[in-house]
């Protein structure tokens, strides 16, 4: 039970060390049962960690015995454990697309993927900031071979602008690290979150450069205005799968927001308590109005979803900006539905594109095609959730985020962009369907049909939508734990330091 923490991160590491030793290198189908194998054990592990957190509390692990802060601490609590679940169930159902031949377009795709999967589960696991910056770069470096996967112009011109983004952002990542480390004497988060109160008025000027840097970092990685402008040609130029993975990848900029500026720079911080909400609350409405437009904008299915991805990034900002047990709560919640409603969508319209010849899945006029209700049927449930309609995933998710705005001048400021935006998607999803569905012709389409892993995995991701709502009690009862946990900080909740030392 003690090495449950560490698992998430060793399984993958070991598996896709392993996929690049033969024999396993050069056997597909052994590379896809050791894949699909993995992920598996991966989401039931898992799920017995969230069970763990909730009869335990939170699971600390340090590795080779150093103690905090001195050490690597892994910790488990009720929020990481979440999205470390919400991560292994994505990338089974990615892979097992995948799985129907998209793993055949390039070289390393299931040792990358799993990776990547490594990298991600890591930043939601990782007790210090260091190891943030590490599973940052295992996360991006596996990415960024994924995006070209296969080859093409448009991927090739689409990482550029996305690796020279991202090495910048790991560039101030550095900086404000060594600036924060220079001032508090450490990067262990819940040593960094007491020694912050205690920090002398001469030196919280420092504190707070270095936290704005660490504020632009995880801006990048969430889609934040003005740092947003790769993510819609990114996301919509990578293979199904990997747009599809992809769509967890801006939640672990969130999620570092929420840790950092909670934990860290929260209502203890003394000068520095909540400074980041005041850069926040413009910067959120903006990315929502931004990504918005862009969904108006958009010329075919991948990127309408991609831009989608930017307008609920805005959306988790304005509840990282409210800086409330509630509004976490609603984020948490949010998280889960966007992340595998986006994933559905992206697989989607690679289905689409398939079936309808040259035309893709741009939204214009073009041949039907020749699985219309199957494929419609998953279209609107979707679209549906996505936009918020009652009683979808998506409806409960931006109630709980537009209820914890207290103030009526709060209200006044995120109800109308957060409703319009919702308003924009449906516009958007209603000139879809009469595109891909109802204006097409009633000739048959001899187009290849989906393969049953698609359908699979698209299935399970749609069946997220209805299993929030059905089970929506537990879910929002363990959400507003896990916030609890977070905005209130002590020894039993984050076991990070010695009890002597808070």
């Amino acid at each position: 039970m003690q090495h449950w923490t560490i698992l998430p991160i060793l399984l993958p590491l070991l598996v896709a060390s392993a996929m690049l030793l033969p024999p396993l290198s050069s056997r597909i189908q052994w590379l896809r049962i050791a894949s699909i194998s993995t992920l598996t054990i991966l989401t039931l592990l898992a799920s017995l960690q969230v069970f763990t957190v909730i009869s335990e509390g939170s699971q600390l692990y340090i590795l080779g015995g150093w103690s905090p802060p001195f050490g690597i601490a892994l910790v488990a609590d009720k929020m990481s454990a979440l999205l470390v679940l919400l991560t292994s169930f994505l990338a089974l159902c990615c892979m097992i697309f995948a799985c129907a031949d998209h793993d055949k377009s390039g070289e390393f795709f299931h040792p990358l993927f799993l990776f990547q999967v490594m990298g991600i589960n890591g930043a939601f696991l990782t007790g210090d900031l260091f190891n943030l910056f590490v599973f940052f770069e295992v996360l991006l470096i596996a990415s960024y071979a994924l995006l070209v996967h296969s080859g093409g112009k448009n991927k090739t011109q689409a990482a550029v602008h996305y690796v020279v983004m991202n090495l910048l952002g790991s560039s101030l990542f550095l900086f404000g690290l060594a600036i924060l480390y220079g001032t508090l004497g450490t990067l262990n988060i819940a040593d960094m979150a007491v020694k912050i109160s205690q920090l002398p008025e001469s030196e919280t000027i420092l504190a707070k450069i270095g936290a704005l840097l660490l504020l632009i970092v995880f801006g990048l990685k969430s889609a934040m205005l003005p740092l947003q402008f790769w993510l819609s040609r990114t996301y919509s130029s990578a293979s199904a799968p990997v747009a599809a993975l992809f769509a967890i990848m801006t939640k672990v900029g969130i999620y570092s927001i929420f840790r950092v500026f909670t934990v860290i720079f929260g209502d203890d911080a003394g000068e520095l308590a909540n400074f980041a909400s005041a850069w926040l609350w413009p910067l959120a409405i903006l990315t929502i109005s931004i990504g918005s437009l862009g969904v108006l904008a958009s010329p075919t299915l991948k990127r309408l979803t991609a831009n989608l991805v930017i307008v609920s990034a805005g959306t988790l900002l304005v509840a990282a900006a409210l800086h409330s047990e509630l509004a976490t709560a609603g984020a948490l919640y949010y998280i889960i539905h966007s992340t595998l409603v986006t994933a559905g969508l992206f697989l989607l319209a690679d289905v689409i594109a398939k079936q309808r010849g040259q035309a893709e899945d741009r939204l214009v006029n073009s041949r039907a095609l020749s699985q219309p209700k199957l494929i419609g049927f998953g279209f609107a449930i979707l679209a549906l959730t996505i936009i918020g309609m009652p009683p979808f995933s998506g409806f409960i998710g931006k109630i709980m985020v537009l209820n914890s705005a207290q103030s009526m001048s709060t209200r006044l400021l995120i109800w109308p962009v957060i409703l319009m935006s919702s308003l924009i998607a449906l516009i958007m999803f209603s000139r879809a369907a009469s595109k891909l569905f109802w204006k097409a012709p009633n000739n048959k389409n001899a187009a290849e049909k989906a393969h049953p892993y698609e359908v699979i995995a698209i299935g399970l991701l749609i069946l997220g939508a209805p299993l929030l709502v059905i089970f929506g009690g537990s879910v929002t009862s363990y959400v507003m734990q896990a916030a609890a946990d977070l905005h209130n900080m002590d020894v039993s909740v984050y076991p990070l330091l010695p009890e002597e030392s808070l």
